[in-house]
Formats: C-alpha cells, structure tokens, sequence
C-alpha cells in the first residue's frame, strides 16, 4: 500500500471570516475593513482574495452585552 499525500493548492484555502461590530460604521470604514482582511489573507495563508469571504455584522448596542452589562447602557453611563 502506498503512503498518498493530499495536496492542497494554494487557491483552494478559502476563509470565511465573521466580524461582528456595533453599527454606525460607514460604507467606506467598511471596504476598507474588508479590503485589509482580504490582503491579511493573501499574505500570510496564501489565499486567493477571490477565495476570502467576510461577513459583517452591524449590532445594535442594545443586543450587545459585556459583563452582564447592555452596551447601550454602558454607553449612557459613560456620557453621564
């Protein structure tokens, strides 16, 4: 029996990322956000950048919570 190594071609390595961020970002914050991601991507795992998906999410401060704390109510406490 042969020992097969699969190999992988660099432009099959296909990531997805997910970022999750609080709304309010503008449309071109966003581009870039994605242009440097893709670029990250292609530099150090050697994707394609036709093969890098990102997702944005827009969250809303009151569906967001960090030690049991709404960031909506964060955010007024710190203003206050």
């Amino acid at each position: 029996m042969h020992n097969r190594r699969c190999r992988i071609h660099r432009s099959t390595i296909m990531p997805t990322i997910r970022v999750d961020l609080f709304e309010g970002r503008t449309d071109e914050q966003k581009r870039a956000l994605v242009k440097a991601l893709t670029q990250a991507c292609v530099d150090t795992i050697g994707s394609t950048p036709a093969n890098v998906d990102v997702i944005l999410y827009d969250i809303k401060p009151t569906d967001w919570a960090t030690g049991g704390e709404m960031w909506s109510e964060l955010k007024k406490k710190k203003a206050g």
